[in-house]
């Protein structure tokens, strides 16, 4: 979309989400995109990789030439289940998890500069100039260097691009975000997710299918609750998408354990904002709630 489209629809809800892969779009935000993007809202998706370092069974490269190229076709199908007004990649490497050799690659996301990252991001803010960012927690859900270096750039970006001082390399206009989220795990469910993996005699610390993500560590970091999404109303539009991951176990997402206990938690995503500060404890059910814009539908149609 051209930069004179962008800016004859400046007046709408516009809501952008910076991830790091393929597939965290889905994972963790999926809810929230789809109730958005059914409301009315323009919803963008800033992704800094194709997940190149992402394990994928042989089956799912027939008719790629790369696990990158893969990746992107998920994503690419998830969005459109999703809704979403358009995906945009930085183009960086997968760093893959933390210790891996992929870590150090020169074009591994965790392997460059925070401002430099930061630039990329400020000038998709002044280009598709949202009025709510979304990303990663401080330790990117579950410690991924990726997900840690890509909130790192966000949080930067989000005052870089309404900076005079900054030149962006498009000559854009500097333009100020409203509000900045984190979105964070449920710990409730966290907690009962090690429960239940101890009850059945697997190791929490050794979680996932490379058992390198330690569960009940991350389950006791706790970040404040300050806006919930409800997204029951398109619960199937977000399995649907998740579906389109078959690569990651998208397919798996949607039943078995996982699924219930989603289904047991009212479909919901939850968030820190970081931008303003709360001041009070009020929990918010709107991510656009006291904004001046045109008023984001209550009702959503499918």
């Amino acid at each position: 979309m051209s930069a004179e489209a962008l800016k004859f629809q400046s007046n709408r809800a516009t809501l952008l989400a910076v991830l790091a892969h393929p597939d965290d779009e889905t994972f963790g935000l999926g809810g929230t995109l789809a109730l958005y993007a059914r409301r009315g809202v323009q919803v963008y998706l800033v992704c800094a990789t194709r997940g190149e370092v992402g394990d994928v069974d042989e089956k799912y490269l027939r008719g790629f030439d790369s696990v990158g190229a893969r990746r992107e076709a998920e994503l690419r199908c998830a969005a459109e289940k999703l809704g979403l007004s358009g995906v945009y990649f930085l183009g960086y490497r997968d760093s893959g998890m933390p210790g891996a050799a992929d870590n150090h690659h020169p074009q591994a996301l965790a392997a460059q500069p925070v401002e430099k990252v930061a630039g990329e991001v400020a000038s998709y803010i002044r280009l598709l100039r949202p009025q709510v960012v979304l990303t990663f927690d401080p330790i990117g859900g579950y410690r991924h260097p990726d997900h840690i270096a890509i909130h790192n750039a966000t949080v930067r970006a989000f005052q870089m691009a309404g900076d005079a001082q900054f030149a962006d390399g498009r000559s854009l206009a500097p333009f100020q975000a409203d509000k900045l989220y984190f979105q964070t795990m449920p710990r409730t469910l966290l907690r009962l997710m090690v429960r239940m993996m101890r009850l059945t005699g697997r190791d929490p610390s050794k979680f996932g299918h490379n058992q390198d993500i330690d569960l009940e560590s991350i389950a006791r970091v706790s970040f404040p609750t300050h806006a919930v999404v409800e997204y029951r109303a398109v619960a199937a539009i977000r399995d649907d998408a998740s579906a389109c991951h078959a690569s990651q176990g998208g397919q798996g997402m949607v039943g078995g354990v996982f699924g219930t206990l989603r289904r047991w938690f009212a479909s919901r995503e939850t968030y820190m904002r970081a931008e303003p500060v709360p001041v009070d404890g009020h929990i918010e059910r709107d991510l656009f709630e006291g904004l001046e814009i045109p008023p984001v539908g209550n009702k959503v149609k499918l």
